[in-house]
């Protein structure tokens, strides 16, 4: 499969298994999980055809690792991103002293005024690394890249997690705790 069909199979993925599992009438149990036996089955009803080697290459070679399979191959999900209401399952951890969250530069004015907000989805995405909230924002304008005082936060009573592709995930990031660059 080349990439850009692997970027197509993974979008189709990011949808039914984070947004919209009623595009193909897929199931998702109340941590997300979703057969896939009935992913392949259905598929087609979304205008995709998947097989199972194409699905575990996407899964396999995906450059945030959305994707999780269960340990016998016959479950999937997403590992963070949802729209939908899943329970992940994740555990409050600690975070580093700094975190990064990468956004579109038209987006710094509003962050300014509310922080980072969690929007449609269950968490504020953060990264360990600069060039991934960097790659991060880039999808959606000119990037820019915040650093977050995720250490500061959590002492001051702010839960985190990390899902299992490596992203700290928290409910809101207020202003104080935001650096913008110059």
């Amino acid at each position: 499969m080349d990439a850009k069909e692997q970027k197509r199979k993974s979008k189709f993925l990011s949808l039914i298994l984070r947004h919209r599992p009623e595009v193909i009438g897929l199931n998702l149990d109340d941590n997300g999980w979703a057969s896939v036996e009935e992913l392949l089955a259905k598929a087609p009803k979304g205008q995709m055809r998947i097989s199972f080697e194409e699905i575990k290459e996407v899964v396999d070679n995906n450059d945030k690792k959305r994707f999780a399979f269960s340990e016998d191959f016959t479950m999937i999900r997403a590992n963070q991103g949802h729209s939908l209401k899943v329970d992940l399952k994740l555990e409050e951890k600690t975070p580093p002293g700094l975190l990064y969250h990468g956004t579109a530069t038209h987006n710094i004015g509003s962050i300014k005024g509310q922080g980072l907000i969690k929007g449609q989805r269950h968490h504020v995405h953060l990264s360990a690394d600069k060039e991934t909230a960097m790659k991060v924002g880039g999808r959606h304008g000119k990037p820019v890249v915040l650093t977050i005082a995720a250490m500061n936060m959590y002492q001051s009573g702010i839960t985190f997690y990390q899902s299992e592709n490596g992203v700290w995930l928290t409910d809101h990031v207020a202003v104080q705790f935001i650096s913008f660059p110059e």
